[in-house]
């Protein structure tokens, strides 16, 4: 069963685009490098993050015009 608050956190982060996606998931990175366990479920967190972050950098293919 997947935890509420994960997963209402990253319905939030899903809807940001790439710089501020990329800034949140870095600062989680280092609070929970520096500090661990400061925020719960941190892992959870930095690995659906990092999902979204690589989703966000998918390029559309672009249609060939002929």
């Amino acid at each position: 069963m997947p935890n509420p608050i994960t997963t209402r956190l990253l319905r939030f982060a899903a809807n940001l685009r790439f710089p501020t996606l990329f800034a949140i998931t870095a600062v989680l990175f280092l609070l929970d490098v520096l500090i661990p366990d400061f925020v719960p479920f941190a892992d959870e967190l930095l690995l659906g993050l990092l999902t979204l972050l690589l989703a966000s950098t998918k390029r559309k293919k672009v249609a060939a015009s002929s």
